[in-house]
């Protein structure tokens, strides 16, 4: 039991408020409504297994950056409390359990997981080689809802799913934006290990920008989907909440003062998810 709680801190899997919202709203605007319970707990079971994989193996491939970065240096596998041999039977059982799960969830899905996998493992490499890492994380995310709505509709590359591909450009874009905020505490420590990151390679104020930028394009992204799907009044209630959440968010981060970067990065996403999560059904509910 220690090994598993070890485990979970080391995954912070409390974390998956971010992520799991999403791909319950690719679930439901992808079935109109309620998708039956096997959808829900098969692609609820997808979902944290996906992110245990690419949690667990971040960990894993940046233990020696991270013993090396003050910010993280209290990390699980950095100190010892769990094992690398441990952390590697935890990644390894989630991808298992993403697989088990996407073969439940049909033959679309099936096809779709070993590049899922692909992406889940290798987005931790991108930082040694890409600025662009920030928004190659944030499509890694935004395959949850892409997932999902594949699992229920059995269909991801026909014009009738294009609210599945806006839901993906959103996504990315939000999670990119975020992360950008997010890299701004690690400047000095990614120009020292030569890593790849806006912050590091324009500066904190660009990358700020860029992130504002990003979230203005969530918005609009918000609102074509919610066009594209003639959503009704609680969905764009939740939408005007959502950008004001992300205004309140970038009023929270200065160049000159990244003190609250927690509170925008954990606390205001938490926020936006379940906001978004709510105001679809509410909005499905409606009609």
């Amino acid at each position: 039991m220690k090994a598993m709680r070890d485990f979970l801190e080391l995954i912070k899997f409390e974390h998956t408020i971010f992520a799991l919202p999403f791909a319950y709203l690719g679930m439901l605007l992808a079935a109109d409504g309620w998708p039956g319970w096997s959808q829900l707990i098969w692609i609820t079971l997808a979902m944290a297994a996906a992110r245990t994989v690419a949690m667990g193996f971040n960990r894993l491939a940046d233990r020696y950056l991270d013993a090396r970065n003050p910010r993280t240096a209290l990390r699980p596998l950095v100190t010892g409390a769990i094992s690398t041999r441990t952390a590697w039977i935890g990644t390894m059982l989630a991808a298992a359990l993403l697989i088990v799960a996407a073969w439940q969830l049909g033959p679309l899905p099936l096809k779709l997981a070993p590049g899922a996998l692909l992406f889940l493992f290798g987005y931790s490499f991108t930082k040694r080689f890409t600025w662009l890492s920030h928004f190659i994380l944030g499509f890694t995310d935004a395959l949850a809802p892409a997932g999902a709505w594949a699992a229920v509709r059995g269909s991801l590359f026909t014009p009738a799913d294009l609210p599945a591909w806006l839901l993906t450009a959103l996504v990315t874009l939000w999670i990119g934006g975020f992360d950008l905020i997010y890299a701004c505490q690690d400047v000095e420590v990614d120009r020292r290990e030569g890593l790849c990151s806006i912050p590091a390679r324009f500066g904190i104020a660009a990358a700020l920008r860029l992130s504002w930028l990003s979230h203005l394009l969530t918005v609009l992204l918000l609102g074509a989907l919610g066009w594209v799907m003639q959503l009704s009044w609680p969905y764009w209630v939740g939408v005007a909440i959502s950008a004001g959440l992300l205004a309140w968010e970038h009023s929270l981060v200065r160049p000159d003062d990244l003190s609250r970067v927690n509170v925008a990065f954990f606390n205001v996403n938490g926020y936006i998810s379940v906001t978004l999560f709510v105001a679809v059904v509410g909005a499905l509910w409606v009609g």
